[in-house]
């Protein structure tokens, strides 16, 4: 048997050129979230400690608070997922493209991520109208992935660069959480689920590294999905929309199923975790980096960063982990990093850069 086969997905010459991140207008703090869930929701004032123990203190939402009083259907929730959306990354793609010495001209292929809502014709075909992306770019929408979606993006962005002529590509991610809450909804996983999550958008153009650059570039991606865990993290399907499942076991399953899963990656590049520089996590919640802590035995100061996305944006999903990996390059870091995040499956994805 071949043992390239067992080997990690290697993009050794994929460079990140731009990141950059953009959130919705409405800045809210987690006490007047608290607030106007206890008002719908007054029986579960027992439980609101919950909103006090995330780590969380401020977010930002597409809608007004306000707009959680009224009973709201899939009509309503997609129509501000396809507005808000599109917006949210033309914002962030025309500042990511800024950033970078590349022209909307030289851009290939557009992928685009998102697990909170649903347009067809999907996101990336609005966006590359929207900037004026060639005739002949190519597009793939990613739907599913959960709060994995810009790790995992990364990885398929970064292998189908390796594919174009000249490697051009724009990963775009964005999430509206905040659409998904469903004030019908009395049980403590959707109350748990508005405690924690936000909105928000980033974007990354990747191109090839050349020789002598100093440039922060993927050197491999890879999945570790557990089985039969599949009930452990997702959405329902709801008459109103999509209805939140999520596990208390995730964190559980962090602390005891993590290490294995990355010692087995960074096996399949000859690495240990020794060998890093420094991890850059998705903060899912405060148990889950707690757990990701205990796990990887990293002191707290090591997920600085991600504890403080986590405290000034709360979780967003898919782009949450690129607002991480956006700190710490403006941070100076350097080194191999491991880049990582839950998601549905369930699955931990893994991007390893050297920055």
């Amino acid at each position: 048997m071949n043992e390239d086969r067992h080997k990690a997905r290697s993009c050794p010459h994929i460079a990140i050129a731009a990141v950059a991140s953009a959130v919705p207008e409405h800045r809210i703090d987690q006490q007047s979230t608290r607030d106007i869930v206890l008002s719908i929701a007054p029986e579960l004032r027992s439980h609101e400690s919950l909103f006090l123990n995330t780590g969380i203190k401020t977010r930002y939402s597409c809608v007004p608070l306000g707009w959680h009083f009224e009973q709201r259907g899939w009509a309503a929730r997609n129509a501000v997922f396809e507005e808000v959306a599109a917006d949210l990354l033309e914002n962030v793609s025309r500042k990511c493209i800024a950033r970078s010495a590349i022209s909307i001209g030289e851009i290939e292929a557009i992928v685009a991520v998102s697990t909170t809502g649903l347009a067809v014709p999907s996101l990336d075909a609005i966006l590359a109208n929207r900037l004026g992306l060639s005739s002949t770019i190519e597009r793939l929408p990613i739907f599913g992935l959960g709060c994995a979606g810009g790790v995992s993006g990364l990885g398929y962005a970064a292998r189908l660069a390796q594919s174009l002529r000249n490697g051009i590509v724009l990963l775009l991610v964005v999430e509206l959480c905040t659409i998904n809450c469903r004030n019908a909804d009395r049980s403590i996983k959707n109350f748990i689920s508005t405690a924690l999550f936000g909105d928000g958008a980033a974007a990354l153009l990747l191109r090839p590294k050349f020789d002598g650059e100093v440039l922060p570039h993927l050197i491999g991606s890879g999945q570790h999905m557990w089985q039969r865990t599949e009930s452990m993290m997702g959405w329902s399907i709801e008459d109103d929309g999509f209805g939140v499942v999520l596990s208390p076991d995730i964190p559980r399953c962090a602390h005891d199923e993590l290490r294995p899963a990355v010692d087995h990656f960074l096996a399949r590049h000859d690495l240990k975790l020794a060998d890093l520089d420094g991890v850059i996590m998705h903060p899912g919640g405060r148990k889950v980096l707690e757990a990701v802590e205990h796990a990887l035995a990293l002191p707290r100061e090591a997920l600085r960063h991600a504890w403080d996305v986590l405290a000034e944006y709360g979780n967003m999903s898919s782009p949450t982990a690129l607002f991480v990996l956006e700190r710490t390059l403006s941070a100076g870091a350097s080194g191999r990093h491991l880049l990582a995040a839950f998601g549905p499956g369930f699955t931990v994805s893994f991007a390893l850069l050297d920055v």
